[in-house]
C-alpha cells in the first residue's frame, strides 16, 4: 500500500471553531489527513487539511465534504459527526422552527454524511465513526430543559448503537462521546457559574477532555458501540 494510502483520513464536522477545532488538531496530531466541514469554513494552510464549507442539513454538502475528501486522499476512514446545535426552553416553548433547526443538524446531518461516508470504509475494509452527543440525554436537569436535545441527541446515541452491531462483522466501529458541559465559545462566559454548578465535580469540562475521549475511541479497536461520558460525573446522577 502506498503512503497516500495507507495515511488514515477522518472526516470532522463542525470544524472551525472550539471542540471541532481541537479535534482537527488531535487528528493530525495522530497522522491523520483530515476533511474540515462547517458552515463557514477558512482554507487551510496544511496540505493534509482539505476544508468544505457548507450546511451539514444540506444533503448536497454531504456529497461535496465526502467527495473533496475522496478527490484529495483517496479514502476515508474515519468520520466524527461533532456538528451539533442546543437550544434550551421549556418544552411548550419550542417553536416548530426549533425543531425543524434541531432535527435538520443533529439527525439529518448525521444521516447524510454517514450514509455517504460507510461505503467507502467498507472499501478500505473497515472505519470508523463517533457521534458526538450529550449527557442530558441520559440525565436530564429541572433547571436546564431540553427534551428537543433528548430527542435528537439521544436518537444518535440509539443509533451508534445500532450501526456498532450491523457493521461489528465488517470491521466499521460506532462509538459515540456524551459530554456534559465544556468550555467552548457555546457557552458564553455569563453562564460558566450556572453551568459548572450543574456538575457533580463543580467545574466545566475543557475541550481536550473531550478530544481526548474520541481519541481513546478512535485507538481502541475492541471498543464498538460504547456512549463514553465525559461529564464530571452527571451521568451517574448529582
Amino acid at each position: 500500500m502506498s503512503n497516500f494510502q495507507a495515511q488514515k483520513v477522518a472526516v470532522i464536522t463542525g470544524a472551525p471553531h472550539g471542540l471541532g477545532a481541537g479535534l482537527v488538531t488531535g487528528y493530525r496530531k495522530l497522522g491523520y489527513s483530515v476533511v474540515a466541514t462547517a458552515r463557514t469554513m477558512s482554507p487551510s494552510g496544511d496540505a493534509d487539511v482539505v476544508t468544505v464549507g457548507g450546511d451539514i442539513a444540506d444533503p448536497s454538502t454531504a456529497e461535496r465534504v465526502i467527495a473533496a475528501g475522496m478527490e484529495r486522499f483517496g479514502h476515508i476512514d474515519t468520520l466524527v459527526n461533532n456538528a451539533g446545535i442546543f437550544i434550551s426552553k421549556p418544552f411548550t416553548d419550542y417553536t416548530q422552527d426549533d425543531f425543524d433547526a434541531m432535527i435538520a443538524v443533529n439527525v439529518a446531518g448525521f444521516f447524510h454524511l454517514t450514509r455517504l461516508a460507510v461505503p467507502h470504509m467498507l472499501e478500505r475494509g473497515g472505519g470508523h465513526i463517533v457521534n458526538i452527543t450529550t449527557s442530558l440525554v441520559d440525565h436530564a436537569h429541572s433547571k436546564l430543559p431540553s427534551v428537543l436535545a433528548s430527542l435528537t441527541k439521544g436518537g444518535l446515541q440509539a443509533a451508534t448503537k445500532s450501526l456498532a452491531i450491523e457493521y461489528a462483522q465488517q470491521g466499521i466501529r460506532c462509538n459515540a462521546v456524551s459530554p456534559g458541559h465544556i468550555n467552548t465559545p457555546l457557552n458564553p462566559e455569563d453562564v460558566h457559574e450556572f453551568l459548572a454548578g450543574l456538575e457533580p465535580v463543580g467545574h466545566l469540562g475543557e475541550r481536550s477532555d473531550v478530544v481526548d475521549a474520541v481519541l481513546y475511541l478512535e485507538n481502541a479497536p475492541f471498543v464498538t458501540g460504547e456512549i463514553l461520558h465525559v461529564d464530571g460525573g452527571q451521568s451517574a446522577g448529582h
